[in-house]
């Protein structure tokens, strides 16, 4: 029989893993892990709130996409065009990039199944006689490991072509020249701390989950089971 069975701590270590997948998710495709050195606005560039001229633009770079400024020939205005710079995989702009691509991608397969599986937890407490809450922390705490491999190689892709470009000529592997972090690189980093918070906390998920009181509400034949 079918017993639901909803915690504090079990659904606080649901919803942290739903959160880390998708704060992990947002950051890897965002164009805004690198902030470029301010694009001068020409005396055509109006700001439409103001009047006066546009303030400076800072144009991103993300580990395949990009996002810039274009003009309009025809109508003396420019728009912001945010997009993959890269067609494929081989044209990821460094090494380094592309390894911290498959190393996140990895990580957020992990982390997307775990959340995925964690909705059902509240119904499946463990399947061949193993703690369900326990594999998926043995899992995302794998996954942790390859979110950390990829941040560490991002920073030594910084001396590529594509990021001298935005960052100058003084940019190199570990450092930003003109450039500077933005918040998909942060919130990558927080997603990666979260994860190992969510790893040790599943063990928390399933104590709670197990716990005497717990027994005692399905020994009185209670489907529906739901504790502080």
């Amino acid at each position: 029989m079918c017993h639901v069975i909803v915690t504090c701590r079990s659904m606080l270590w649901t919803l942290l893993s739903i959160v880390v997948a998708f704060a992990e998710l947002i950051a890897f495709m965002s164009a805004d892990w690198l902030i470029g050195k301010a694009k001068p606005s020409s005396s055509e560039d109006v700001d439409n709130r103001t009047g006066g001229p546009q303030e400076p633009y800072h144009p991103t770079l993300g580990i395949y996409g990009r996002c810039t400024r274009i003009s309009h020939m025809q109508f003396s205005r420019r728009d912001t065009l945010c997009g993959p710079y890269a067609e494929n995989f081989s044209e990821i702009a460094s090494g380094f990039w592309q390894a911290t691509a498959i190393f996140l991608a990895m990580g957020i397969m992990i982390l997307c199944t775990v959340a995925f599986v964690s909705v059902f937890t509240m119904c499946v407490q463990s399947i061949m006689k193993k703690s369900i809450f326990n594999v998926c922390g043995l899992l995302q705490g794998i996954a942790g490991l390859f979110l950390i491999l990829g941040l560490i190689l991002y920073p030594a892709g910084w001396g590529c072509q594509k990021a001298i470009n935005y960052c100058g000529s003084y940019a190199s592997a570990y450092k930003l020249g003109d450039c500077s972090l933005g918040w998909a690189f942060y919130t990558a980093i927080g997603g990666t701390v979260l994860t190992f918070i969510c790893a040790v906390f599943s063990a928390q998920a399933e104590i709670a989950t197990s716990s005497d009181k717990v027994q005692e509400e399905i020994e009185e034949g209670k489907n529906l089971i739901c504790l502080l």
